[in-house]
């Protein structure tokens, strides 16, 4: 099973956003799509998602077109997250975790075996206590983790998930990390996020891509894909990958000259 883009082309507004993506990813690994502000990294990961149509070029999900797979095929396969999620209404948390299992049960609502896969999501991602509380009350950082179960529930075979940590703590920042390395490397998933925090995809990933201006500049282990030379390449900063007592994490001294 994979998930590949093919020579993917997006332009926005006139301006090329992606340039020529070429790129295959595998289950059981963690990647993180990396770069600075407007380097493309949301627009890759909704192209890879099937939620738009790139220019040029196609993704395929086990050399399918993924374009050609029904909304509700590929919402079976693939869990996706946006970076800005809109909650179009009121209702407690285990009911908008339990949307995630949609795609199985259509309009007759949730049988057994969809209770127990809400009911795992909720444990996994720390929100079974939450479960009758109304999502519009709750804060930015539990947000984020209850529309990760959501996604969960629906037991996907692939995790696409942009800016999946923004608005955590610390603690759970370093939860959501083990929990994506875990379904990676314990159950085989596929999982790709795209992340801002440096020391957060080298502790977490086993493969970064790092974007700019629309193009892969790196591609590869931590330890690789954020060399000295990428860093300064990429963000235009001084910096080190360093190893620490927790794992690598990244030295950021300053601007570049």
């Amino acid at each position: 099973m994979s998930l590949k883009a093919r020579h993917l082309q997006v332009r926005l507004g006139g301006h090329p956003v992606l340039a020529g993506i070429d790129a295959a990813f595998q289950p059981g690994q963690v990647t993180a799509i990396l770069g600075p502000n407007g380097a493309g990294k949301s627009t890759l990961l909704t192209a890879l998602a099937g939620l738009s149509r790139p220019d040029t070029g196609e993704v395929t999900l086990d050399d399918a077109p993924i374009l050609a797979l029904s909304p509700r095929d590929r919402a079976r396969r693939l869990g996706f997250i946006p970076q800005t999620p809109e909650l179009a209404w009121a209702v407690d948390v285990e009911t908008l975790v339990g949307l995630g299992r949609i795609p199985f049960t259509g309009a007759r609502g949730l049988g057994a075996e969809d209770e127990v896969e809400v009911g795992l999501a909720l444990q996994a991602c720390d929100v079974a206590g939450l479960a009758r509380r109304d999502v519009t009350t709750l804060s930015g950082g539990e947000r984020a983790r209850v529309l990760l179960a959501r996604a969960l529930a629906g037991d996907p075979a692939w995790l696409l998930a942009d800016e999946p940590l923004a608005g955590l703590d610390p603690g759970h920042a370093l939860d959501a990390c083990d929990l994506f390395r875990r379904l990676a490397h314990d159950q085989g998933r596929g999982v790709i996020l795209t992340l801002h925090d440096l020391s957060l995809a080298a502790r977490m990933a086993d493969r970064i891509l790092v974007l700019a201006e629309g193009r892969i500049l790196a591609d590869g282990p931590p330890e690789e894909a954020l060399a000295p030379t990428v860093l300064e390449a990429a963000y235009g900063v001084r910096a080190r990958l360093v190893e620490g007592d927790s794992g690598l994490f990244v030295e950021v001294f300053g601007r570049a000259p």
